[in-house]
């Protein structure tokens, strides 16, 4: 199955070759996978930053404790999840769906009280919690759709958050950086690419009941 040699081909790329450019249709193509990923009640509580200008990946690397992936990568991914959910947020969404199935969104009533009244229940700090696990599953598009594409991908949680947030003006923004992804090719140099891949037995990782 094609997927899964993609998944088996697939390694979280340490070692990018700095000369090679994912090309803008493709770039096209990790951005649609990554909107298409599913979150709660759809949402999509965050923002993706696709960082390509060199004196910002350069800034960047310092906030990442100077992994050389960020600079020589050919694209960073920047997810950045919203640090609050506002009633506008839910609004905005039913606006979308109001158009989508041309209806009159007050049909959508009581649908949009209920994902209010959710929120309302969770504490700003669990608030914040979900919506990065929100941006969490962008990220496992992204990869998969990397692995599909024969493009590199390595998802990087070692960073200053803060640094980034400051780098973005994220805070002004209302969002707070959660996972980087430095997207591109693999160096030929790169002996990682020639490891065997670690998981856990099929039979330990699953239970069937």
């Amino acid at each position: 199955m094609e997927l899964i040699k993609g998944l088996n081909w697939r390694y979280a790329t340490k070692q990018f070759d700095k000369n090679k450019t994912v090309n803008h249709a493709d770039i096209e193509l990790l951005k649609e996978a990554v909107r298409l990923a599913p979150s709660s009640f759809g949402l999509q509580p965050y923002t993706v930053f696709i960082i390509e200008t060199e004196h910002l990946k350069t800034e960047l690397k310092a906030a990442a404790w100077g992994q050389n992936q960020v600079t020589d990568a050919s694209h960073l991914f920047v997810f950045c999840s919203y640090s609050t959910l506002k009633d506008e947020h839910i609004e905005d969404l039913f606006d979308l769906k109001a158009e989508a199935f041309n209806k009159d969104k007050s049909e959508f009533d009581g649908y949009i009280s209920f994902i209010k009244g959710k929120v309302a229940e969770k504490s700003p700090e669990t608030i914040k919690i979900w919506n990065s696990r929100q941006a969490y599953i962008g990220l496992g598009n992204l990869i998969n759709a990397c692995a599909e594409l024969k493009i590199d991908a390595c998802p990087m949680e070692g960073f200053d958050a803060n640094k980034v947030n400051t780098i973005l003006n994220l805070e002004s923004q209302g969002l707070n950086a959660v996972v980087l992804a430095a997207v591109g090719y693999r160096s030929e140099e790169d002996q990682m690419q020639h490891l065997p891949k670690i998981r856990k037995a099929t039979n330990n990782l699953f239970k069937t009941i």
